[in-house]
């Protein structure tokens, strides 16, 4: 039998998964852990929305064939020569592989920054930030200090932004909880680009600022950090900001154990493909999501869930054809559209050509949520995964 394997359970790995259980092949899936995250939906599970359980599924859920095997170990590096990926439990044999092994935080130099700020990657770092914010305002009467109440949150994409949103939905309940003056708490964005939201067109980010200021988040674009020490953020302008609770959404580059085993990699160490999703070095290796260099027009694709999900599709039915000896497809990216939330509400984002902004842009995020756990496992995945999108907030 032909040795396949899927490593990492992101959105490309599962879909890719979900793919070759459709076409009846056995294969093995690696994962560091034994459930699916919805990396998309965590600026929600940080900001104090819905059970943090209701962020992850577990993947004998979405893949229940017994012919798939799954294994809980954390890869960390790719032996080619011996076609083996080389977990921290064991080693594991392929004959085909598809690498989904997702990305590794950016910190473009950052003097201390990883060392001094909190990350939103996973379930477990949305708890982390979750459970900080909250215990700075509950120990905020007890010691009153401003910087207990002041979050900073470094990168204006859609993970910083989203977050935002969520948690200037969420600080005021805290604030009322904990019986704490509604002005006392800060928000303060700070993203070294001109702009924030650099996916969207200009009038949806101006939209986007209006909200969120509007709602008493500082929003600082030009603002290039150049350290970060305990408790303090130092800016280019020599300014230095005081705060507890700092957090960082600036960028991401593709796993390391991609340039460590040799792929010819772009300069965020993503590994270039072809058309067919394979490995420009080794096309029984395809590479998808973030790990994936895929040239379209000028540059490569950008790092989303949606361009992921598209291609563990297509890197699942060309495992399958391959050993099939069938002809492969290539890989046509459907840019659908970008939508970001600005707490649980609204939004702004474009579907199609088509700009949305307020309520029925949030509503249309929402509707996302859906489709994609349709693809997950249709109108059942759908029903399991609903009180996620409509349960109260705690």
């Amino acid at each position: 039998m032909v040795q396949v394997l899927i490593v990492g359970a992101g959105y490309g790995g599962v879909m890719a998964a979900r793919r070759l259980e459709r076409a009846n092949y056995p294969f093995t899936l690696i994962n560091k852990h034994s459930y699916h995250q919805f990396i998309t939906w965590l600026h929600e599970a940080a900001g104090g929305r819905n059970d943090i359980n209701d962020y992850k599924m577990e993947l004998r859920e979405i893949l229940p064939r017994e012919t798939t095997t799954l294994i809980k170990d954390e890869v960390t590096g790719i032996d080619r020569e011996a076609r083996k990926v080389v977990g921290r439990r064991d080693s594991y044999s392929y004959d085909y592989v598809i690498l989904a092994l997702g990305s590794a935080p950016e910190y473009f130099g950052i003097e201390g920054l990883a060392q001094n700020s909190l990350l939103l990657r996973s379930v477990d770092t949305a708890q982390a930030i979750r459970e900080h914010i909250e215990k700075q305002f509950a120990a905020y009467p007890g010691d009153p200090r401003d910087e207990r109440l002041c979050i900073v949150i470094g990168g204006a994409g859609l993970t910083g932004i989203e977050l935002i949103g969520e948690l200037t939905d969420w600080l005021p309940k805290l604030c009322a909880r904990y019986k704490i003056d509604r002005d006392k708490p800060r928000i303060i964005n700070l993203e070294a680009a001109p702009s924030i939201l650099p996916v969207l067109p200009s009038a949806l980010q101006q939209k986007a600022r209006e909200v969120l200021e509007k709602k008493g988040a500082q929003l600082r674009t030009g603002a290039k950090i150049v350290r970060v020490d305990p408790g303090h953020v130092h800016l280019e302008s020599g300014e230095d900001i005081v705060s507890e609770t700092i957090i960082w959404t600036g960028g991401v580059r593709a796993h390391p154990a991609l340039a460590q085993a040799g792929f010819t990699c772009d300069p965020r160490g993503r590994a270039k493909v072809n058309p067919y999703l394979q490995s420009v070095d080794d096309d029984h290796v395809y590479i998808i999501g973030d790990c994936a260099s895929f040239q379209s027009g000028n540059r490569p694709l950008p790092p989303t869930a949606q361009l992921a999900t598209q291609m563990g599709w297509v890197a699942g039915g060309n495992v399958a054809a391959q050993i099939k000896g069938q002809p492969l497809a290539e890989f046509v990216p459907k840019i659908l559209g970008t939508l970001a939330s600005l707490g649980r509400e609204v939004g702004v984002g474009s579907v199609g050509s088509v700009q949305t902004s307020g309520i029925v842009a949030g509503v249309a995020k929402e509707l996302t949520k859906v489709k994609y756990l349709y693809q997950l496992g249709g109108l059942k995945m759908v029903r399991r995964g609903s009180k996620a999108l409509t349960r109260e907030r705690v």
